[in-house]
């Protein structure tokens, strides 16, 4: 039976149709044993192999032999069963990914904006629980600055001198500060902030532009508004809410041909990216 090159198994009442290959990439399991007639416990009915076990929970088997990933809905909740069912079907590697549960969940992600107009400048603080998010994000937006002359705050257009990038300010990883809008110098000469937010490539002035692009990037990405409220009606600061879910990166493993040991593969785990 290992010749064959398409196999068919029976799980629970589903089909299941696949290479031979595939059912062999751990050659110490039941599965791959399986093909050699070395396991009674798979019974080979109408050329197909029965096994009496749960179907459902055999799909997701199925996708980490043919992937080397475990990857599962963002609802799913049977991690025990399923790690019983790779121990049954003598996936070790697999169960060791399924024991930790911890990593594979989808993790809840918390951001906040906070935005207080005075006078003629705007002052944005973003907080995230997810510090690889808050980075990202500050990777999308720009800081200009520049001596100004005989203009508003309205203005559209920067002037034609050139405007110098700025650092945002990172209070700590986990959140970021950035201002707009004009501060009087002397004269009729005034310092001017302009923001930028990719993939945007406008350099907005007013606030409550900059405003709106911001939570139209986020919405963008992902996140969704739970909240609205007013933290301080002196300072006129409004803090905005968001949530998603994210998706853990999905955990693998590589199998290696050993040199000099007739098939024998080994697996390890690869390196995984922990939500931090």
């Amino acid at each position: 039976m290992s010749n064959r090159e398409v196999v068919v198994l029976s799980v629970g009442g589903m089909r299941f149709v696949t290479r031979a290959s595939t059912l062999q990439q751990f050659p110490e399991s039941r599965l791959a044993q399986m093909l050699n007639g070395d396991d009674r416990e798979f019974k080979l009915v109408n050329g197909e192999f029965f096994v009496d076990r749960d179907g459902t929970l055999f799909s997701y088997i199925m996708d980490f032999l043919r992937t080397l990933q475990v990857s599962l809905p963002a609802d799913f909740s049977d991690y025990q069963r399923l790690q019983r069912e790779a121990e049954f079907y003598g996936l070790y590697p697999l169960a060791d990914l399924l024991s930790q549960e911890h990593l594979l969940k989808p993790r809840l992600e918390i951001l906040e904006v906070r935005f207080s107009l005075q006078e003629m400048q705007a002052f944005f603080r973003i907080f995230g629980s997810c510090s690889t998010t808050v980075e990202t994000l500050a990777e999308q937006i720009t800081v200009f600055t520049g001596q100004q002359s005989g203009q508003s705050w309205n203005s559209p257009f920067p002037s034609q001198k050139p405007l110098v990038p700025l650092p945002l300010e990172r209070p700590s990883h986990h959140d970021m500060v950035f201002q707009c809008g004009t501060d009087y110098s002397a004269g009729d000469q005034f310092v001017a902030r302009y923001v930028s937010i990719k993939p945007d490539n406008r350099k907005l002035i007013n606030g409550a532009n900059v405003l709106g692009l911001l939570l139209d990037t986020l919405l963008k990405d992902g996140f969704r508004l739970i909240s609205t409220r007013t933290v301080s009606c002196e300072e006129k600061v409004e803090c905005y809410s968001f949530e998603r879910t994210k998706r853990p990166v999905g955990l693998s493993v590589t199998v290696d041909q050993a040199p000099g040991s007739s098939g024998t593969a080994q697996a390890k785990r690869s390196q995984v990216q922990k939500g931090k």
